[in-house]
Formats: structure tokens, C-alpha cells, sequence
């Protein structure tokens, strides 16, 4: 059999990578969870479970440097290979946090997963750029994200199937039960993550298998071992769209931070008993599929609104990464970003339940923004430059764990309303960026 001239070589990495882009969805996904059922399960403040994605972000910003250092040595397969690998032990840990119940073993757990995702997105989301035509670097890194916008999703179900209790501990629960009642229901709470997080430590290992007996071609290998050494400074210095690129980096994911990890708030704030159709819809569908018939609290259906921005999340992904077939990739995002400024404006000036619907359409625009951010902030760069600038946006993923507490604070002299002022902020300078920054 002759070899076809026309097929793409990198075609079996490049599906292996998008995987990756699922993996590390999921991970992201399921803090939410956590963050609500370590309340109970640990006896912990609301604030004091909020710290599961400043520990989280933490991960990403130690380990993202070190990560492009590695991959300049040692290439991006052994990249991933280290990542996955941290991954895995991070779930693994897990088990052991449970049985002994002990809250910074779980904090240091979602560090060593945070540690491994900095690894694999340090390298997925520049080898995917690298895969083939420099042209098309923006739709398959977009394409490839897609599969995130998936994992999104199934974050939250696979919370509600595996991990939350059918029993809700409501105050006047607690008030009925012993203290050696309250205390046994605690630890069947804190058990209850162990099955998840070892399903997803061995689909992981398999998966690190996988990459292991595959070969990965590494691009720009040669040129990169003959070239000198590069600095961080230098980097920045030498290329302004990678500098700018930074900083909008920074911008798009705390502006996502605030928005994701309030929108229960904006919710119940704005319009507690005001809900739309089409997410109660789509609320009784995954009650329906996962057998839950118990009565919906204004809190849960605040829940589902958000569940269903993640649907319109992947949808902007999909049709976002269809537009950019069809259009200059920074003319999509410019698009989208712009669109982004005017809904969150309209939703500080309008409130109620149109705020709340303006607010879900964000995520449609927020869509396309990290991928498309990152693939012009290392456009351009030679392969001995690219790993380590890859890492230095990754690393902007920090701001994340910076601007909602700006927001928060905001939110305390004026209402949740207060709070949208740093999303607004943040998706102006994206939209400076992409349509002048990026050039």
C-alpha cells in the first residue's frame, strides 16, 4: 500500500491532544462541587471552601514557568507525560484525604492536579498551534477547545450523580440529628469523592499509557537545541503582542473567574424568583435523566441558569470555531469580546431577570477567548521562544484567583451589581487587545 501525499501526518497526535483538552475540563469543572459539598462534608465556612480555587489557580501559576523550562529540555511529549502523571497522583491523594478528613491534604491534592494541568496546558495548547499550517494555528486550537467546552458540562452532572448526597443538610436537618449523627453523616460526605477521584486517576493513567507508546513528533526540535538560551524578560521585551497578550490572558480568565464563580450570586441577588424558561427546561431534563424529583430551591434553579450558560459556552465554541474557517481568527474574537463589553454594560444598567440573561450570553462570547488569546500572544515566535512564552500565558491564568475578590469587595458597597465593573473592565482591555495589541 502506497502512502497517501495528502493525508496530515500529525493527525494521530493532534486527536491524542484534544483529548487532553477533556481531561483537564473535567478537573476544572468538578471544583465547583467541591467547593459546595466541603461546606458540609468538612464543616467548613462558605469562604473557607472557596479556597479550593485559590489552590487550584495557585498550581497554575508555580508550576507554569517550571513547565516550559521542562518542555524546552525534555520536549512536549515528556511534557505531557509529567503532566498526566501529576494529575493522576493529585486524584489518587484524593483517598487518603478523605479517610483522614484533614482539609489542606485535599488543598495540596487540587494543587498536584493544578500542577499537572499547568504541564498540559503549557504544552497542549502550543503543540495544537504547531500541529500543521501556521494559517489554520487558531482554528485547531479552538477546535481542540471545544472538547473542554464538553467536559464543562459533565463537571457538574458527574458532582450531582457521584459525589453529592440525596440528603440535604439543611439547618433544620442538623438541629434534629446528635452530634454523633451530625458527625458520622460527615464522614460518608467526605468518603463520597473517593470513587469519583479514583475513576478519574485511573482514566488518566490509561491515558498517560497511551501517550507513552505513541510517538509524537516534536516540532522545531532542531532549531531549538541550536538556538541560545531565552529569558523571560527578554521575551517580553522583544515581542509587545506576547506582553499585552499577558496581561489580556489575565484579564479574559478573571473576568471568566468573577462571572463563573459568582453567578449563583447575580442569581439570587438580582432575580431570586425569576427564571427562564428555556433553563427550567433544561432543568427538568437533567432531573429527569438523573432521577431527581426533589422540590427546586430558588439556590438549585440559580445552579441550573448557570449549568445552561455552560451549554451556551460550548455552542459559542463550536460556532466560533466554524466562523474562523470563514473569517480572520482576531476579527472573531474581536467580534465576540466587543459583544462581551455591551452584555455585561446591559446587565448593570437593566438588572433583573434581563441581567441575569445578559450575563448567560457571556459565556457564549467568553468562548473563544483564552484559545484565540493564547494563539496570538505566541504567534510569531521561534520554536526556542514558544514553550516558554506558552508558559508565561498559562501562568496568567492566576488572574483568576486575583479579580474575584476584587469583585466581591466591590459587591459590599452596592450590591452583586457593583461587581460586574471588573468583568466590564477586564473585557475592555481584551477588546484593546485582540483589535490593536495582537498586531
Amino acid at each position: 500500500m502506497s502512502n497517501n501525499p495528502n493525508r496530515n501526518p500529525y493527525l494521530v497526535s493532534f486527536a491524542l491532544v484534544c483529548s487532553l483538552f477533556f481531561m483537564w475540563g473535567i478537573a476544572n469543572s468538578l471544583n465547583g462541587s467541591l467547593i459546595r459539598h466541603f461546606q458540609f462534608a468538612l464543616d467548613l465556612k462558605r469562604w473557607q471552601a472557596g479556597i479550593v480555587d485559590s489552590a487550584f489557580y495557585f498550581g497554575y501559576f508555580v508550576m507554569a514557568i517550571p513547565a516550559g523550562i521542562f518542555m524546552r529540555k525534555w520536549g512536549y511529549k515528556k511534557g505531557i507525560l509529567a503532566g498526566l502523571l501529576l494529575y493522576a497522583g493529585g486524584a489518587l491523594l484524593f483517598y487518603p484525604a478523605a479517610d483522614w478528613r484533614i482539609y489542606g491534604f485535599f488543598l495540596f491534592a487540587l494543587f498536584t492536579i493544578a500542577s499537572g494541568l499547568a504541564f498540559l496546558e503549557t504544552a497542549a495548547n502550543l503543540y495544537v498551534t504547531v500541529l500543521g499550517s501556521k494559517e489554520e494555528a487558531a482554528w485547531r486550537i479552538n477546535f481542540a477547545q471545544s472538547f473542554n467546552g464538553i467536559s464543562i458540562i459533565l463537571g457538574p452532572i458527574i458532582g450531582s450523580l457521584f459525589i453529592f448526597s440525596k440528603t440535604e443538610y439543611t439547618e433544620e436537618l442538623l438541629a434534629t440529628m446528635t452530634p454523633e449523627q451530625i458527625e458520622a453523616a460527615r464522614i460518608s460526605e467526605a468518603l463520597s469523592v473517593q470513587g469519583t477521584y479514583l475513576g478519574i486517576a485511573a482514566l488518566v493513567g490509561a491515558l498517560a499509557l497511551l501517550f507513552a507508546f505513541t510517538k509524537m513528533p516534536e516540532v522545531g526540535r532542531e532549531e531549538e537545541a541550536a538556538s541560545g538560551s531565552v529569558s523571560i524578560a527578554g521575551l517580553l521585551g522583544k515581542y509587545r503582542h506576547l506582553s499585552l497578550g499577558v496581561l489580556a490572558q489575565f484579564a479574559n480568565v478573571g473576568a471568566q473567574a468573577t462571572l463563573w464563580g459568582y453567578f449563583v450570586d447575580f442569581k439570587m441577588d438580582l432575580a431570586a424568583n425569576e427564571h427562564l424558561g428555556v433553563a427550567s427546561s433544561y432543568a427538568d431534563l437533567v432531573r429527569s435523566i438523573i432521577g431527581d424529583d426533589t422540590n427546586l430551591t430558588p439556590e438549585k434553579m440559580a445552579g441550573f441558569h448557570a449549568s445552561f450558560a455552560m451549554v451556551l459556552f460550548m455552542l459559542g465554541r463550536f460556532i466560533g470555531t466554524y466562523l474562523m474557517t470563514k473569517f480572520e481568527a482576531r476579527k472573531v474574537v474581536s467580534w465576540y469580546s466587543i459583544a462581551a463589553v455591551v452584555l455585561v454594560a446591559l446587565a448593570f444598567f437593566t438588572g433583573g431577570l434581563t441581567a441575569i440573561l445578559c450575563l448567560m450570553l457571556t459565556y457564549f462570547c467568553q468562548s473563544i477567548m483564552f484559545p484565540t488569546i493564547f494563539a496570538l500572544s505566541t504567534k510569531g515566535l521561534a520554536p526556542a521562544e514558544s514553550k516558554l512564552a506558552s508558559s508565561l500565558v498559562i501562568m496568567a491564568i492566576v488572574g483568576g484567583a486575583i479579580m474575584p475578590p476584587i469583585a466581591g469587595l466591590l459587591s459590599t458597597s452596592g450590591g452583586m451589581k457593583m461587581a460586574l465593573l471588573v468583568p466590564f473592565a477586564c473585557f475592555g482591555y481584551v477588546v484593546y487587545y485582540v483589535m490593536k495589541g495582537a498586531k
